[in-house]
């Protein structure tokens, strides 16, 4: 299959009389003639050798084709907007893209950006929050944080953090007609399970938690299961269940008191990290070196932080 590109101006032109279902009103949008949106879709429709359009006494409609497409030829369209939009206006300050994953950047590296501006005001860190294998082609991402076991081929992976997993859940659940004091209390209790697939055989859900500890549960695969880790640890916060949470995410929120690990002893080291990647062919910018740098402080912050808890 071709993947060559089709004309620009014949798929602006599909692209509006798709929307309107009108060549005249996709004349009117870009300021052409109906006559030359219609040429423009003919030749479009003669290079691909199939209609898009049909064509019917009561107006336009699309063929499963053209329906197919539509959506798609938008949304390349505003992708190519939004880049002569940033063309047109030269960023001001230098930047840093990162790519993380969504419970990372929302529960750790969010809450900390307000210390890095303040340090390095000069600098731009735009953040990408997805779970896909970063791709470093085209120089779009600088550096990467990623959750696993740190081998990544023809890239430098420097850990950030180690990672515990541990019971918590609201400090309300220590109290009331159940109150947690033993792991044996849980079968009382909700059970909130992280599914977020990180590929961490080491992570221990629930069953494996607590057959460790000897505790026989009646059913604990039982309760809600969330896909991301910074909805399970706010459904803990809301007071939903005991979670089995990664503590790296939860630190925040057992600093300041909304979440309680109830057993002293209920942490499990697992075998993945958190690391800090880029490719080894391409050395850091000074200010992607910076924001490396301001991040293993706040790791070891973050380390410091733990032993207060």
């Amino acid at each position: 299959m071709s993947r060559t590109l089709l004309p620009l101006n014949a798929l602006r032109a599909f692209e509006s009389a798709s929307r309107h279902l009108s060549f005249s009103r996709a004349a009117d949008e870009l300021a052409v003639t109906p006559g030359a949106v219609s040429q423009q879709i003919r030749q479009l429709e003669d290079t691909i050798r199939a209609p898009l359009f049909k064509r019917e006494a009561k107006g336009l409609q699309l063929t499963d084709l053209g329906r197919s497409a539509a959506p798609l030829v938008a949304e390349g369209l505003d992708r190519l907007r939004d880049a002569s939009t940033l063309m047109r206006e030269p960023p001001r300050r230098r930047q840093v893209s990162i790519s993380v994953t969504p419970s990372f950047a929302s529960k750790w590296l969010m809450p900390r950006m307000d210390d890095f501006h303040r340090v390095h005001p000069d600098i731009e860190i735009w953040v990408s929050a997805d779970m896909e294998p970063v791709v470093f082609d085209h120089g779009a991402t600088d550096l990467a944080i990623r959750y696993g076991a740190g081998d990544y081929a023809g890239h430098v992976s420097d850990r950030l953090l180690i990672e515990t997993v541990l019971p918590v859940c609201a400090p309300a659940l220590m109290q009331g007609p159940n109150p947690i004091r033993v792991p044996a209390d849980l079968s009382g209790h909700v059970l909130l399970h992280d599914m977020s697939s990180d590929g961490d055989a080491s992570r221990p859900d629930w069953p494996m938690w607590l057959m460790a500890r000897g505790v026989k549960h009646g059913d604990p695969r039982r309760g809600s299961r969330f896909n991301q880790s910074a909805l399970l640890i706010e459904a803990a916060v809301a007071g939903r269940g005991v979670a089995l949470a990664k503590r790296t995410l939860a630190q925040a929120d057992l600093a300041a008191g909304r979440l309680i690990a109830p057993f002293h002893d209920g942490g499990e080291v697992v075998g993945f990290a958190y690391h800090v990647v880029h490719p080894k062919t391409r050395p850091l910018s000074p200010s992607a070196q910076a924001f490396t740098a301001w991040l293993k402080k706040q790791a070891a912050f973050h380390d410091s932080g733990l032993d207060q808890l």
